[in-house]
């Protein structure tokens, strides 16, 4: 297990991306305000504030369990920090610093690799698995309803300013990166896990999630001009369809019952977008099942467009849109169809039972208990 001057970059371009996505949200909201679009302005804000003080619970509570770890007494300068917004930056001046330690002080290849040296890349390991947990934890919370809302006022008015264009790129620069960058640290943290080496399969992964994310906002940023109402009650439906999920897979990732439960919460939340398996254990029917219902609902949709046609949509504009749609999806579900065919690290493995009916495992870091695939 090590922590080379890859992963390093790697951080460093998180953080880069992670500041972007901020910064132009916080552009956007204000451009919004200034325009005189006020709910477009609130309902940016609040997204970016929700997400973020998700994040920033989770956050907390993982650094006051690691400080009750070690033996330590919960620091109030570290949630005064979370209070200001300021976990992750507290998280990512951490990892770097002792990253940039373990990735250029030391080598493996030289005889002073000894046993410390290796706790040390397996600490900036645990933390930038921390990192991505949480990275995730906010682009799914924030970077995906911000999107549906610069899709949706993109497609109100037929153009859009720099920013809206900017903060489209970025949210799926975002929720792109979050996505692999999780996946690598996932198998990257955990021994009994294989690596997720080379291009293609991060590649393939990647366009797996994006086209069937970004099929399935164009879907209901159409939903969204027919009607309101019964776009936002579809989608709190699904959103208590993956909490009950989650409650009846009984997860254990939190050790408090209050972070527990909003961990379901999000986990729902998250659900909505896109699927994760949420328990480690053999999900081929439910992952068959989501993107069933995943197909039926985008077909669905669509069919109630073309019946009741918007007056908002001229042909020459309505159809691209629809095509883009259908394409996606089917790219989506090729690339799903692909990446555990052919290139999923565990594809030749036997099914292994639920961790809870089989041999208990030690929790050696919390990611373990966390969202898998």
């Amino acid at each position: 297990m090590k922590y080379s001057k890859q992963n390093f970059m790697m951080s460093v371009l998180g953080i880069i991306i992670y500041i972007t996505d901020l910064i132009v949200d916080i552009w956007v909201s204000v451009r919004f305000f200034h325009e005189g679009q006020y709910v477009f302005s609130v309902l940016a804000l609040s997204f970016m504030l929700f997400g973020t003080l998700v994040v920033q619970c989770f956050s907390y509570s993982w650094f006051k369990a690691d400080l009750k770890k070690g033996g330590q007494e919960s620091q109030h300068c570290f949630l005064l920090l979370h209070c200001l917004q300021g976990g992750i930056f507290t998280r990512y001046w951490f990892a770097l610093k002792r990253g940039y330690h373990a990735a250029f002080k030391y080598d493996s290849n030289t005889s002073n690799f000894v046993e410390e040296q290796v706790d040390l890349h397996k600490e900036v390991i645990d933390r930038v698995t921390d990192l991505s947990m949480l990275r995730l934890f906010e682009t799914y919370l924030e970077g995906c309803p911000q999107l549906i809302l610069q899709l949706y006022v993109l497609l109100q008015h037929g153009q859009a300013n720099f920013s809206q264009y900017a903060a489209i790129m970025v949210s799926c620069c975002a929720i792109s990166w979050s996505t692999v960058d999780y996946q690598v640290a996932l198998r990257k943290s955990l021994p009994d896990k294989k690596l997720l080496n080379g291009l293609c399969p991060k590649v393939t992964y990647l366009f797996y999630k994006l086209f069937t994310l970004l099929s399935w906002m164009l879907s209901v940023v159409h939903l969204l001009f027919l009607n309101v109402k019964i776009a936002l009650f579809l989608l709190l439906f699904l959103w208590l369809l993956g909490i009950i999920w989650a409650f009846k897979k009984n997860t254990q990732f939190c050790t408090s019952v209050g972070m527990e439960f909003l961990y379901r919460i999000v986990v729902g939340f998250i659900l909505i977008f896109t699927f994760f398996n949420i328990k480690g254990q053999n999900t081929k029917c439910p992952m068959s099942c989501y993107y069933i219902v995943r197909v039926l609902g985008t077909l669905g949709i669509l069919i109630v467009l073309w019946v009741c046609p918007l007056s908002i949509f001229n042909p020459g504009y309505f159809i691209p849109i629809s095509i883009t749609i259908v394409l996606t999806l089917l790219l989506g579900i090729l690339f799903l169809t692909v990446y555990y065919g052919t290139f999923h690290p565990n594809r030749r493995e036997e099914t292994r039972r639920d961790e809870i009916d089989g041999k208990p495992i030690l929790r050696e870091c919390r990611i373990r208990y966390f969202l898998m695939e």
